[in-house]
């Protein structure tokens, strides 16, 4: 570096480069926890569909054991379907914009039925 300060237009100019690009990094940090959400949301339904499954194989209620696998937060944003030995869990993320969540809805399933 010549040591050289940059003239004051140049100055100016990099700080108004750096205005324009903060809503980019805001929505792209958006997008980064929208995504992280939907992650977390389609292993609490597995954990869930699998804890259920376990408790039906064990005699027990899997609808319940399923809810209770979810954490707090998420219990009003879960679907619980149990047919025969199978227990299907449906999670909806939490999001900032309407109708997202529902577009990146997690689901999963597990059988407590013998293995084929």
């Amino acid at each position: 570096m010549s040591g050289r300060a940059l003239p004051r237009s140049e100055r100016g100019q990099a700080a108004v480069e750096l205005v324009a690009l903060l809503p980019l990094f805001g929505v792209v940090a958006l997008a980064i926890l929208q995504a992280l959400a939907a992650g977390a949301a389609a292993e609490l339904a597995d954990h869930a569909a699998q804890s259920g499954a376990v408790a039906i194989a064990q005699g027990g209620d899997g609808r319940a054991a399923a809810r209770a696998a979810v954490p707090g937060w998420a219990r009003d944003r879960v679907e619980i379907v149990v047919g025969g030995s199978r227990v299907r869990v449906s999670l909806t993320p939490p999001s900032l914009l309407p109708g997202l969540g529902e577009r990146l809805r997690a689901t999963a399933s597990a059988d407590a039925g013998p293995a084929s």
